[in-house]
Order: structure tokens, then sequence, then C-alpha cells
């Protein structure tokens, strides 16, 4: 089985809210520099998506994948994994959010993935560790900015 690689953020938000922006999908291109588009392909009766397929182009990485979505029904926690993909064989991720007493948001990130192409175990876990950071950084100017 594969490392998770698992990082966390304070976002100066409500909970409700940065659940609000991970959960608008097809804005990602507006905010995370990787995404080049992303098309909703089945929606869950409260109007979330189930499944979705994106376009990414991180410089030397460029895939195309299809992910699908468990939503917490309590608005806290969102996991996803990979249906199909180019580069990709697996991804396995998920985000919690933590009330702190002050207002703010944890934001716990965990992110699990394979290529289909071979890749020594500290590179992959250094890659997964920026794409996590990353992710994080841009999630927290969203919604903060």
């Amino acid at each position: 089985m594969a490392d998770r690689t698992q990082r966390s953020i304070i976002i100066d938000a409500p909970s409700d809210r940065v659940m609000a922006v991970i959960a608008d999908l097809e804005s990602y291109p507006e905010w995370v520099s990787a995404a080049r588009s992303v098309e909703i392909l089945d929606k869950s009766g409260d109007g979330r998506a189930r499944t979705a397929r994106f376009v990414l182009d991180a410089g030397v990485v460029k895939d195309t994948y299809v992910l699908s979505y468990t939503w917490r029904p309590d608005g806290r926690a969102v996991s996803w994994h990979l249906v199909s993909g180019e580069l990709q064989k697996a991804q396995d991720g998920s985000y919690e959010l933590i009330d702190q007493p002050d207002g703010a948001t944890q934001v716990v990130y965990e992110l699990t993935v394979d290529l289909t192409i071979p890749m020594i175990g500290m590179f992959k876990r250094k890659a997964e560790k920026v794409i996590t950071d990353t992710a994080l950084k841009e999630l927290k100017k969203r919604v903060e900015g």
C-alpha cells in the first residue's frame, strides 16, 4: 500500500465557507494554477459533484483524469478516488475541516498518487508534498482573498 501524504493549514474563515470553495470544482481553473479545466460529469441530489473530469497541466506533468467524490453529510469532509486517468493509475485524497475556537478552520489534506510511469518512492513523496502544500496555499488564498 502506498504512503499517504498529509499536510494541514489554518484558514481564517468558517468551515462552511472553506467547504463552499472546495466544493465549487468548476471554479478551480480560476485559482488552482495547474488546473486547466474541470467538468462535472454527475451530480448528487444536493448538487455536489459525484464525478468530475480534470485537465491538469503542471509543466512537465500533464494529465486528464476523472475523480469520484464522497461528501460527508455534516459538510466537514470530502474524499475522492481516481476512476480513470492517462498518467495516474491511482489517486486517493481527502479534505477534512476542523473548526477552531477562534472561528478559523484547520484544513487537513491527505493524498496518495500512483503513476503509470515508474517513480522512486522518495521522489513520489516529494511530489505529493509539493502538490499538497501548493493546494493548501492556493485554497487559503482563495478563501481569505
